[in-house]
């Protein structure tokens, strides 16, 4: 069986889906990567995983019409030099595209990934044309494909409720797993850290870290408070200037971008996410997976990963005093922050072990 798997973004086909195309290998397909990345970049490194790798012309965040029909135009290409059995797509433009080309092509066999419905579809202007668009997009795309995996209920829910896509073609997935061998439980340091990791855009909720530490620190100014992750092209990106003051005032650390997380996450005693929305949060789950409580918000993607004064807390989106408040319970509360560290790998090992959530993906698309 050949299988292509679709990104708008080479990186993430080693972040978010490592471990799903090794499976796919082991159970003896073919599978071939595609995105817009360099590819004398890239496919050396896709060679060594067996995974042969194309370059094809998605611009991400573009939203120039003419680029979009290049866009579905260089996917066609690929699939019908690939002439896979099964594609399986993810990320919006390839979401979209991928499975409009993939029906020209005659393939029915199509699968798509939503990890996360995205800041345009999120948008509160319900008159924005951009997201108007964009639903129009999704509802060609689902209807084009044969079965579509949702990461968390709200997400599933806002589309349903939107109209469109079936019911029949909607697949719960936790998240995308986390790799229990590669992330294992470390020893809690003796001081308080806490660790934000992921994009720097304003939907993570950096503004709202960021005005939390300055509180945090007011009260305790010798506590670590930083940022691992890299600075990125999204509608609601932030520049290294943004942010500059914080990190040379001391309020924030800025450790640089990072291909292996694990080193920051054993150093720090709270992992944080203030994101507005996500899929389901892969670098919680990685935090969960080393033991450590979890400070997120209370919102699609993002309360999956946290039972309340459980295995961490849920604060309301945008309230960095909600944020702070919490930062200082786990300082002041040690023992018990600990505790929770603990419970977060349990509820880990239970519910994302990304063999449980590959299972589900191979059984629907019958690998």
């Amino acid at each position: 069986m050949k299988i292509l798997v679709l990104s708008s973004y080479a990186p993430t086909l080693f972040y978010f889906r490592e471990d799903m195309m090794a499976r796919m290998l082991k159970g003896g397909h073919q599978v071939s990567a595609a995105a817009p990345d360099s590819g004398d970049e890239w496919a050396q490194r896709f060679e060594k995983r067996d995974i042969k790798y194309l370059e094809i012309n998605v611009e991400r965040t573009s939203t120039n019409p003419a680029k979009d029909v290049l866009a579905f135009f260089s996917i066609l290409r690929a699939i019908e030099k690939e002439k896979p059995d099964k594609v399986f797509a993810y990320q919006a433009k390839t979401v979209v595209y991928g499975c409009i080309a993939a029906k020209v092509a005659g393939l029915s066999e199509v699968y798509v990934l939503m990890g996360g419905l995205g800041s345009v579809f999120r948008s509160e202007s319900k008159r924005s044309l951009a997201r108007a668009i964009l639903k129009t997009e999704y509802k060609v795309a689902f209807s084009c494909c044969k079965k579509v995996f949702f990461q968390n209920n709200d997400d599933c829910k806002a589309v349903f409720d939107a109209g469109l896509i079936n019911r029949d073609k909607v697949v719960m997935i936790n998240g995308s797993g986390v790799n229990l061998d590669k992330f294992k439980p470390q020893p809690m340091p003796d001081k308080p850290v806490f660790l934000f990791v992921g994009r720097i855009i304003k939907d993570k909720g950096i503004i709202e870290y960021i005005e939390a530490a300055k509180i945090v620190k007011d009260k305790y100014p010798e506590v670590k408070i930083q940022i691992v992750g890299y600075f990125d092209s999204n509608p609601t990106a932030i520049s290294q200037a943004d942010i500059q003051g914080y990190i040379d005032d001391g309020t924030i650390e800025y450790l640089g971008r990072t291909d292996d997380v694990r080193p920051f996450l054993a150093n720090c005693s709270v992992f944080v996410l203030p994101s507005y929305h996500e899929g389901t949060p892969k670098s919680v789950l990685e935090a969960m997976a080393i033991g450590r409580p979890i400070i997120t918000t209370d919102a699609p993607g993002c309360r999956e990963t946290v039972v309340n004064g459980v295995n961490g807390f849920l604060v309301p989106v945008k309230s960095s005093e909600h944020l702070a408040k919490k930062m200082m319970w786990m300082i002041e509360n040690k023992s018990q922050s600990e505790a929770m560290g603990r419970e977060s790998l349990r509820i880990c090992r239970e519910k994302y072990d990304v063999n449980k959530v590959n299972d589900v993906i191979m059984k629907t698309m019958e690998l």
